[in-house]
């Protein structure tokens, strides 16, 4: 069965309001890119492949190429790079499901998902937050992907992977929310058309960035009168609500956001909690955070002195931090500031991304980390995984850089009609969307130890806008932002989106 989101849930969801999410660093910008003609014809790499997934042996076609989104007078504007996996000798192929997946960044390529946790191989690497250190990584078998279930299509945006424009267009027709969900649905268009499978059960679904691309992509895919119904939409580390990275003095949602995860933390590193299960725990910030703290900030300086001193020896309990600093910080303490806060005794950092790990800077003093740990301790593993696997297994032959993450050489474009100014939340769309698709469930994955997209604020962005929760279905993981570097979160993840789609595809029946 799901399991419910808690009927208690609270606030807001995180990163800046610039392409962040996922947190990896740019790499180099899209190289130049050559004049083309009308008829330029997809390149595609098709291999032939066999795979046991949850026990059930499955030959699969693996189709790593283009797709190429033209204009009106049918000038290509776009090569999307994807690489679908498709069960061989079904029967009936127009009602064998299909899930279609993507990351985030804005800028990033869909290797996380692809390499970390749903592709037929995966690559892997220390389960123990320790760095991934260098070459070969293992790359193997993954049992746990639902292949078996249902064919999985992984896209790269324009910008990212192989994906680039084409001819004269410019990056910025596709470097923004609403520029970007747009030539996704419409990729979505034409590979439903291509392959016969517009009856087929369909998902979507991200992770970080890539949730809020998911929503947006509801929004085009559910709104006009040719409608492409979607079953279900899989959130993975969620970021709806954007007003909780915004530190600006006065606002005290992200300071009510982010507690939950600092006493997960905190307790991960003994700092808190002590005898005290991780649940409990977690459960007790969050009514703090919402209650005594709650009111507490919201005071602003009518704040009593008794009422400030209980306040910073609770938070002290939650955090770890001492009440000395919380008194200097006022009461405020900031994602950044903690993770370099939290174990400065020891000399260590905390990571952003997977707080479990920890990192050295040059200097203890400083206010800021250097680099977050989290990132650096698997960039290098999953882009040499992706590199090796589509030019080895998948045979793709191409001089093009793969883009892991940034390179879209141009300002990501925020601005959604109908949003009042200053306040960005695509968490609407899903409760739109849930309203006139009675059929339509979302599936929310969250890790304790992520200050990237902190499980709080999903569950405040998904108690409001419309959306039904008796459809929303949380599911937590003692892990980061991307929980299956944790081999038993991976398992867990694994079952529980195998589960959260076959009873969504039941209870269709």
């Amino acid at each position: 069965m799901f399991r419910s989101r808690p009927s208690l849930v609270t606030l807001l969801c995180c990163l800046a309001t610039a392409p962040l999410f996922a947190q990896h660093p740019e790499s180099e910008a899209e190289p130049a890119t050559p004049v083309v003609t009308k008829d330029a014809a997809p390149e595609r790499f098709i291999t032939q492949h066999q795979g046991t997934f949850h026990g059930q042996q499955v030959a699969y076609s693996a189709i790593a190429g283009e797709t190429i989104l033209k204009d009106k007078d049918g000038n290509p504007r776009a090569s999307i790079f994807s690489t679908s996996y498709v069960k061989n000798g079904v029967n009936d192929a127009s009602t064998r499901p299909v899930t279609f997946l993507w990351n985030g960044g804005p800028g990033s390529a869909s290797l996380w998902l692809h390499m970390g946790v749903f592709g037929p191989k995966r690559v892997d690497i220390p389960s123990d937050a320790r760095d991934d250190g260098a070459p070969p990584y293992p790359i193997i078998d993954n049992p746990g992907a639902f292949l078996d279930i249902s064919d999985i299509v992984f896209i790269d945006p324009v910008g990212t992977g192989f994906s680039h424009t084409m001819g004269d267009t410019e990056g910025k027709e596709f470097y923004g929310v609403k520029q970007d969900a747009k030539s996704i649905a419409e990729f979505i268009y034409q590979w439903v058309s291509e392959n016969g499978r517009w009856n087929s059960p369909k998902f979507i679904g991200g992770e970080s960035y890539g949730t809020t691309r998911s929503a947006a992509v509801i929004k085009e895919l559910e709104g006009r009168f040719d409608d492409i119904a979607i079953n279900g939409i899989i959130l993975v580390s969620a970021i709806l609500d954007f007003s909780i990275e915004n530190h600006s003095p006065g606002n005290e949602i992200p300071n009510m956001m982010h507690l939950p995860t600092m006493a997960a933390t905190a307790k991960y590193h003994g700092k808190a909690g002590k005898g005290i299960a991780l649940e409990d725990f977690v459960q007790q910030a969050r009514d703090y955070a919402l209650g005594d703290y709650a009111h507490a900030l919201l005071q602003g300086e009518s704040l009593s002195a008794e009422e400030r001193a209980r306040v910073r020896e609770k938070l002290a309990w939650f955090t770890g931090l001492s009440e000395n600093y919380l008194e200097q910080i006022d009461l405020r303490p900031q994602p950044a500031r903690f993770q370099k806060e939290l174990l400065r005794d020891r000399g260590l950092t905390v990571g952003r991304l997977d707080s479990r790990y920890t990192g050295v800077d040059l200097d203890s003093g400083g206010e800021h980390s250097d680099s977050d740990p989290s990132f650096y301790g698997i960039d290098g593993s999953y882009s040499t995984a992706m590199n090796a696997y589509l030019r080895g297994d998948l045979g793709v032959k191409t001089e093009r850089h793969y883009n892991v993450i940034g390179g879209l050489g141009g300002p990501w474009d925020w601005k959604m009609s109908g949003m009042p100014f200053n306040y960005f939340n695509v968490a609407p769309f899903i409760g739109h969307a849930m309203r006139q698709n009675s059929g339509l469930q979302v599936f929310v994955a969250a890790g304790y130890y992520d200050f990237a997209t902190p499980f709080f604020a999903a569950e405040y962005s998904l108690n409001r806008a419309g959306i039904i929760p008796e459809r929303v279905h949380f599911k937590y993981y003692e892990a980061g932002h991307m929980m299956y570097i944790h081999h038993p979160s991976l398992h867990a993840l694994q079952a529980d989106v195998r589960e959260f789609i076959t009873q969504t595809l039941s209870s269709t029946k």
